[in-house]
């Protein structure tokens, strides 16, 4: 006979089991990668991948711009977070903002509620917030600044880059880590629930450029030390530009990559960073591994 806490242990266990199972392998997800002629490419100008049932990951199509950045959903109980704005400013050409309205209207009819949207960036480049236009003045809607005073006032950081502050969605917790190094309003966005860590342009499969040498280094070890208290389940930059022939990148301003390397990257990727950034020591200096470059500006 099966006792009460029996039951509950495994009701617990396939709750745990759905949630996971929920989850695309992003290991195994593929990206629209532009084309070798781009009058031809019949992609959709954003690709939507729902990751889990409130977590969406868009990329935009580089023949619209050879960017290509991808931008995060992340929807809670009370406010919504978009984490970047792409790279394309014209509707008619990069339509972000009723493509991410769209996603919401659906899951608000879902959950039977109303959720306002906070739109923040991973840091102050051009192809990060180039649509931000797009969202300010809808309705249930804020679009956080760009500088860094703007992001220590929104977040509430008291000391900065220091601090790690809790963002609360409404039954879903994140945490903002000041990453400044690549550019100095730079932020990392730890997801308490599905574990998965951004971290911009600061650490991506590609061209890691570095403005601030010694910020960027403390930045990284940051990480690092983070990742020993909290589970990460995937590393996800702003950009891919590694093709999957180790330490190969693609030209800067391709629009055609059909070998891209994987999205994600691991702790361990993250470590092999922080030891080639040792290694290397104070002078900044140019370092082609497997998955990254270091490419100080």
């Amino acid at each position: 006979m099966i006792g009460k806490n029996s039951i509950l242990v495994l009701v617990l266990i396939l709750t745990s089991y759905m949630y996971v199972s929920g989850q695309i392998d992003l290991n195994q997800q593929p990206w629209i990668h532009g084309s070798i002629d781009c009058e031809k490419n019949t992609d959709k100008p954003i690709q939507v991948v729902k990751y889990n049932k409130n977590t969406w990951i868009l990329r935009q199509n580089k023949c619209t711009n050879y960017e290509a950045p991808f931008m995060f959903l992340f929807l809670g109980k009370e406010k919504g977070l978009l984490m970047d704005t792409g790279a394309t400013k014209e509707i008619e050409k990069f339509p972000l903002q009723k493509t991410v309205a769209s996603i919401i209207n659906t899951w608000e009819k879902q959950q039977n509620k109303k959720i306002k949207l906070i739109v923040g960036h991973t840091h102050k480049h051009g192809d990060h917030y180039a649509a931000d236009e797009q969202f300010k003045n809808k309705p249930n809607t804020k679009v956080v600044g760009l500088e860094k005073s703007n992001i220590i006032d929104f977040f509430k950081f008291t000391n900065w880059p220091n601090d790690i502050v809790n963002f609360d969605l409404g039954s879903r917790s994140l945490k903002i880590i000041p990453i400044p190094g690549h550019q100095e309003s730079s932020i990392a966005v730890y997801d308490t629930s599905s574990k998965l860590l951004l971290t911009g342009d600061t650490f991506y499969p590609g061209r890691l450029y570095v403005e601030d040498w010694l910020s960027f280094k403390l930045s990284i070890e940051r990480l690092v030390d983070f990742s020993k208290n909290n589970a990460i389940s995937h590393i996800l930059g702003n950009h891919i530009e590694m093709s999957r022939a180790n330490g190969v990148d693609y030209p800067i301003g391709s629009t055609y990559q059909p070998e891209e390397q994987k999205l994600p990257l691991t702790v361990e990727d993250l470590k092999t960073l922080k030891f080639a950034l040792k290694d290397l020591g104070d002078k900044p200096r140019r370092k082609v591994l497997k998955r990254f470059i270091i490419y100080p500006n």
